[in-house]
């Protein structure tokens, strides 16, 4: 149990991660992390299922049922826990992640960056565009951990769905940004490990041919999990399927929380 960083890759489907991500590969054959296959919920909208990421409540339950949702979690989420525990969260990510948890409607004039905040994001930087750079990004998240002490932090980056959006999952614009956030990751997963960081890397929801993502295809919804803890135990576990509901109480296993009374028993670990 300790500090955790939470890597969510927008839109990256299993497919692609397990057959291009080398990296990810590497630390899998060497026994440093834990791998599964996550299936997300549905409808798989990113909106939603950051809610069920930070929640396990199903999305019925939640109302957060589309992307033009604009109102705020009314669930107890991941962060509030920690808040509530004594512990500093924070996060680098897209600004509906701002508007479930601390500001909606989101203003990019005064909420881009939210420092010692009175929402369940104490310490935010937040971002608006779809193509911001993630090597940016995960510099902002960085900078949360190493600066702002950040006890749990949220590093949520957002190229690969725009791209996948542009020219499929099937293009090749889409597997080379698959490889470009793998190699920006490699060195940031070296260090906050070193840093004596739990770190969970996981996406809302894949990518399909078409362009998009809502339905059950695999495409859809099958993403990677990757896990580094010395309290999970490693390996490669990519035919186990896990339900999405699960990250949630993973979240708080690792950071030694009490799981809120709507998240499903953690099963898988």
């Amino acid at each position: 149990m300790g500090k955790t960083i939470f890597v969510v890759l927008d839109g990256l489907n299993a497919k692609t991660a397990f057959a291009h991500m080398g990296f990810m590969a590497h630390m899998i054959e060497q026994q440093q992390c834990a791998v599964y296959t996550v299936e997300a919920e549905v409808p798989a909208q990113s909106r939603p299922l950051y809610e069920v990421l930070q929640t396990g409540v199903p999305t019925y339950q939640n109302g957060i049922y589309a992307n033009h949702c604009t109102s705020p979690s009314k669930e107890v989420s991941v962060f509030q826990l920690a808040q509530e525990a004594g512990l500093t969260t924070g996060a680098a990510a897209y600004h509906w992640v701002s508007e479930l948890y601390n500001k909606s409607p989101f203003n990019p004039e005064t909420d881009r960056l939210q420092f010692n905040s009175a929402g369940y994001i104490q310490q935010g930087l937040f971002y608006f565009e779809d193509h911001y750079p993630d090597s940016h990004l995960l510099l902002d998240g960085d900078y949360l951990i190493q600066q702002q002490q950040t006890d749990y932090t949220l590093i949520h980056t957002m190229n690969i769905d725009d791209v996948g959006h542009r020219y499929g999952s099937d293009s090749k614009e889409y597997v080379q940004q698959t490889v470009a956030i793998d190699s920006l990751l490699a060195g940031f997963i070296l260090k906050w490990r070193a840093q004596g960081y739990q770190i969970v890397v996981t996406a809302d929801h894949g990518m399909n041919t078409f362009q998009t993502h809502n339905g059950i295809s695999s495409d859809d919804r099958q993403v990677p999990l990757y896990i580094f803890s010395e309290d999970v135990t490693t390996g490669d576990y990519r035919d186990v399927l896990v339900k999405q509901r699960q990250i949630a109480p993973l979240l708080c296993q690792l950071l030694g929380l009490t799981p809120s009374e709507q998240m499903a028993p953690l099963t898988f670990i």
